[in-house]
């Protein structure tokens, strides 16, 4: 068992609040991640849990028993860092069964587990090699290895392949998710990359200045952001966030006036909104495309086009400087200073009120 909750968690350095009433309930064998920008308290969340600092206020329990006074050593958990630290004089095989031997484990059983994990990670070769004969993948390989000869409760990985190229993060991205799933053990995964987050996480903890701003499944997150932050931070690319001006708001659809004179219909409930409301308007760049009636949708002009093959990412001005990017299918003959009218599906449209939350759906049958 490896659940892991945190309560009222607050960290501070000084002057400085890094962290801000934490509460958080990670149920075993999940794999979530913490993601945010830099400086946003994720790397220092996963320290306080794996007991390398202490917080301010607040209690961390494994299992139900209250740790936060714990050593790190005695947690039951493994730390996998994004700069791999593996000792350089010894070899892959050594840095392995190190901390194994520390605690006189028996040489029959260490070299079983050293095997088992080879075997999992692909890293057989290498036993007899030292550090600096590897790559960073196969590097980043035996960073997990080192953790998952433990046995741990459950493995905390601070930001793992942010050294990595990008053609080598996919692959290892995928090999950990498929690790995850043989081991069914809880993993805690610290990235500022929200593609990896998507893709790797069974829920995401969006944190923002010490903050958590959502917790959720990755398509809850995507389809239902709770803020302006979290919409823009989810999402590659990431959505487009448009002012608006509310021109009538009833309990089942809000009519939003837009740049150039465009008017948008949003299925939502407006009960709290009022004519003259500032608002703001979030579309996917996937959810537009070219609109197909003549002097219907908004008008654009065209500041970049990138041309990726299947698809074409068009960086557009529309209205008093508002910039979007819609991603549209196929290979588009468009140039930057064309002018194009846009079409936004009205299916897919988000707003958000001035305080910057999410204004909810209209529920199904209210009138």
């Amino acid at each position: 068992m490896s659940r892991i909750t945190l309560s009222n968690i607050d960290r501070s350095f000084g002057r400085v609040d890094v962290l801000h009433d934490i509460n958080l309930d990670i149920v075993d064998g999940e794999f979530v991640v913490f993601v945010g920008p830099s400086g946003c308290g994720k790397s220092t969340l996963l320290r306080l849990i794996a007991g390398l600092d202490r917080p301010t206020a607040g209690t961390i329990a494994i299992d139900g028993k209250d740790v936060t006074r714990v050593a790190a050593a005695d947690r039951g958990l493994a730390m996998v860092f994004q700069s791999y630290a593996l000792y350089p004089h010894m070899s892959v095989r050594q840095n392995l069964a190190f901390g194994l031997e520390n605690i006189a484990m028996p040489k029959a059983e260490i070299d079983a587990r050293i095997a088992e994990a080879a075997r999992m990670l692909e890293i057989a070769p290498y036993l007899d090699r030292r550090p600096g004969q590897l790559s960073g993948g196969q590097k980043q390989r035996v960073a997990i290895g080192r953790a998952v000869v433990r046995n741990p409760t459950a493995f905390l990985l601070d930001e793992p392949l942010s050294n990595l190229d990008a053609e080598l993060r996919i692959s290892t991205r995928a090999e950990l998710a498929a690790l995850h799933k043989r081991l069914a053990t809880t993993m805690i995964y610290v990235t500022h990359d929200q593609v990896e987050a998507m893709t790797l996480a069974d829920r995401i903890v969006v944190l923002r200045a010490g903050r958590i701003e959502q917790v959720g499944r990755p398509l809850e997150l995507y389809n239902t952001p709770a803020n302006l932050f979290v919409a823009g931070f989810i999402g590659a690319p990431r959505m487009n966030l448009i002012p608006v001006t509310i021109r009538s708001a009833t309990r089942t659809r809000v009519t939003a006036d837009g740049p150039d004179g465009a008017s948008f219909t949003v299925s939502a409930n407006g009960a709290a909104l009022h004519a003259g409301d500032k608002a703001t308007l979030g579309i996917r760049p996937h959810n537009i495309g070219r609109a197909v009636k003549s002097g219907k949708g908004v008008s654009a002009q065209i500041t970049l086009v990138e041309a990726l093959g299947p698809e074409t990412v068009v960086h557009a001005e529309v209205g008093d400087g508002n910039r979007l990017v819609a991603v549209m299918d196929g290979q588009d003959r468009l140039a930057s200073g064309d002018r194009l009218r846009l079409h936004f599906d009205a299916d897919r449209l988000h707003l958000f009120d001035a305080a910057g939350l999410r204004v909810p759906r209209a529920q199904a049958g209210a009138r």
